[in-house]
């Protein structure tokens, strides 16, 4: 069976043009600065971005964990959304890695209100850490692929800097924000000391993100990146397909966006399955299917009978991610699957 892979947006293959640049990549040894592609990956990375330098990590969560670690010291604390990505998915890193302590904030569809940043900053106190660090999430997964307004983005900017403390952005799908916005990324990331992106889903490239920041701070953070084993020797090979996707890839976002919506559209009339169309701004789609009375397991296997891939768990909340390699008739081919399946005689 040919499944309709709606899982995330990891599973995207790269592209001819990519295999092709890998193919005849020009290498050298990375460690010692002498892979000229991951050369030229960086500097692109850093133009485009606004930002003095940019280094090449395997992957976002290993960006996100060196830019912690950068920016903090043991004993530490950081400030996060209590759904973001570098507290739920990156194994306790923050704490094993860094040695930091989180300081949780619920955001609204992913977006922390400055006003409640301002008030977990720490007082100058000797019986508290350090607050050290600022995280945002920008586009938010959990909660649905959500971008944080500009203004948010500004205002939390700008306390940070009242505060002398650093904001990293953890910007895995800076450029699905950068869509949605129809700005470029630079004027994203103005308002973030360091970001990292990906390459690896939305942009299709196999494998790879990058940090951008400072001279410095890139300087800093490659010790990290040589610690956490990431320093590569002929990286070049993935470089290659790296830079294709930086420079050719993120033009076609917005197909994934309106098929997204497309996607939201029709699962909204099926019974049983709510959607808050306020957070489909992106390419992911987050529904409740309590109404359902199943697990998301349940329904992720009745899915996959009928052909389409998405991930399960025990609650009742289900992700749908749209990418490169899902058309429009794909959608529809899922929706009319979806519906096959829960019409109304189905649900109890």
């Amino acid at each position: 069976m040919n499944y309709i892979d709606l899982r995330s947006d990891t599973v995207t293959l790269p592209t001819q043009e990519m295999r092709d640049a890998m193919y005849n990549a020009e290498v050298g040894d990375d460690v010692y600065g002498e892979d000229p592609t991951v050369n030229h990956l960086e500097e692109a990375a850093a133009k485009m971005f606004g930002k003095e330098a940019a280094m090449f990590v395997t992957s976002g969560t290993q960006g996100n964990q060196i830019c912690v670690m950068t920016h903090t010291n043991p004993g530490d604390e950081i400030i996060l959304e209590e759904k973001s990505h570098i507290i739920t998915y990156e194994v306790g890193g923050i704490g094993r890695l860094s040695g930091v302590q989180a300081r949780l904030i619920r955001g609204t569809k992913g977006a922390m209100d400055p006003s409640d940043i301002k008030a977990a900053i720490r007082d100058d106190d000797i019986h508290q850490p350090k607050t050290s660090l600022i995280c945002v999430e920008n586009t938010h997964n959990r909660a649905g692929g959500t971008v944080i307004p500009m203004d948010i983005l500004q205002n939390t900017y700008e306390l940070a800097k009242n505060y002398d403390i650093p904001v990293h952005m953890d910007g895995a799908r800076i450029f699905n924000a950068a869509t949605y916005l129809n700005i470029p990324v630079n004027q994203i990331a103005r308002y973030a000391d360091s970001v990292m992106f990906c390459l690896s889903k939305g942009l299709c490239a196999p494998v790879g993100s990058l940090v951008v920041g400072t001279k410095s701070f890139i300087a800093k953070a490659r010790k990290f990146r040589k610690m956490l084993g990431g320093g590569m020797r002929q990286s070049g090979f993935l470089a290659a397909a790296g830079i294709i996707a930086l420079e050719k890839m993120p033009s076609r976002l917005n197909e994934d966006h309106k098929n997204a919506r497309l996607l939201a559209e029709g699962l909204c009339n099926i019974p049983g399955i709510k959607i808050d169309m306020e957070t489909v701004q992106t390419n992911i789609i987050v529904c409740d299917i309590a109404n359902l009375n199943m697990s998301a397991d349940e329904f992720s296997s009745k899915l996959y009978e009928k052909g389409i891939k998405i991930n399960g768990g025990g609650g009742t909340t289900v992700r749908f991610v749209t990418h490169y390699g899902i058309a429009r008739s794909d959608i529809e081919t899922a929706l009319e699957s979806i519906k096959s399946i829960f019409d109304k005689k189905h649900i109890s």
